[in-house]
């Protein structure tokens, strides 16, 4: 996520907000905060805090150097108005849950009393419709064809690992940072059914019924071999096999080269997960099973993935009628 300075007035921008560079981790907010979170939602936050800080310093401060104890209702209000300039009601109400987490935590460590905490947190949540469209996009048949060809065209063992880490994607909606944690204990081979630990440490199963992607994994299994460790595992020079994990910036390059050998339209790893609960919302799953196989905590996240709105009310709006013949250009009622 870039990070966007925004300048807020200059009477909230104060001297007490200057940067700070020595508080211990475990006395800083943002830090401890930061570290009672899954590693996939650790970064995600930490962009959210750097946002807050620059917002709030004129870019002078980021998620370490901001002295968040010093943060009053007037800066959260102000930051508030600022990131709603910026960004969707989404990600600015994503932005503040962060600073309402690190401002408890500054509580919590003795930084701020009660009845600041309290002012401070008092922030009315962000309105604001999205599309029925998800952001981002869907990947095609023939996209998913090309990047399985490109990966099954390479002869390497890198080949069949990637086949197999691009099938799961596609048949079991994953985060970036579920599959880069999964371990092969994780993986049931006997009913073909994945343990998925996800946000929060929310743990889900995951079956897998599609044959295909159930022979990429059993190839991939096959050069991997049975030591315990990762699942997918990176592979150096030479076609040496490590028991090192990919990390999920590793998931990000191989999907990225894929893509561009496939020569594809660029697309994120959210947009596989995005595909999934597409697909499957459009084949007529219910949404709480679609809830339940990407592992949200309600429906109305998963609602956001569903890009059949704009289907449903042409299809609706269809059987409606206006009893009107046409004056010119023909006789034929609309």
């Amino acid at each position: 996520m870039q990070t966007h300075i925004l300048s807020l007035p200059s009477q909230t921008q104060s001297a007490s907000l200057d940067p700070v560079f020595e508080t211990p981790a475990d006395r800083h907010p943002a830090l401890v905060y930061l570290a009672g979170l899954a590693p996939g939602s650790r970064r995600t936050m930490r962009h959210a805090l750097d946002a807050v800080a620059a917002t709030l310093t004129d870019g002078r401060c980021d998620h370490r150097t901001l002295p968040w104890a010093a943060l009053r209702f007037q800066h959260a209000q102000a930051v508030r108005a600022a990131l709603m300039q910026r960004y969707s009601a989404a990600t600015t109400n994503k932005m503040l849950s962060a600073l309402r987490q690190t401002l408890r935590v500054a509580w919590r460590l003795g930084y701020l009393t009660a009845e600041d905490y309290q002012r401070a947190v008092d922030l009315k949540p962000v309105n604001g419709d999205q599309p029925d469209a998800a952001a981002g996009r869907a990947l095609s048949y023939g996209e998913w064809a090309a990047l399985f060809a490109v990966c099954a065209a390479d002869p390497t063992a890198a080949g069949v690992r990637d086949a197999a880490l691009i099938a799961l994607l596609k048949v079991g909606g994953l985060r970036r940072a579920e599959i880069a944690s999964l371990q092969l204990a994780d993986y049931d081979r006997s009913t073909a059914t994945f343990t998925i630990r996800g946000k929060r440490n929310r743990i889900r199963t995951l079956p897998v019924e599609d044959p295909g992607a159930l022979g990429a994994l059993d190839d991939w299994l096959h050069l991997r071999g049975g030591a315990p460790g990762a699942l997918f595992t990176r592979i150096r020079k030479g076609e040496f096999i490590t028991q090192e994990g990919l990390s999920d910036q590793g998931v990000y390059y191989v999907l990225n080269r894929r893509g561009r050998q496939a020569g594809t339209a660029p697309f994120t790893p959210h947009d596989l997960r995005r595909t999934f609960a597409g697909d499957l919302l459009d084949a007529g799953v219910d949404l709480s099973t679609v809830q339940k196989l990407m592992g949200h905590a309600g429906a109305n996240t998963t609602a956001g993935y569903d890009r059949r709105g704009e289907q449903a009310k042409r299809s609706a709006v269809q059987k409606l009628h206006v009893p009107y013949r046409r004056r010119f250009g023909g006789d034929a009622e609309v």
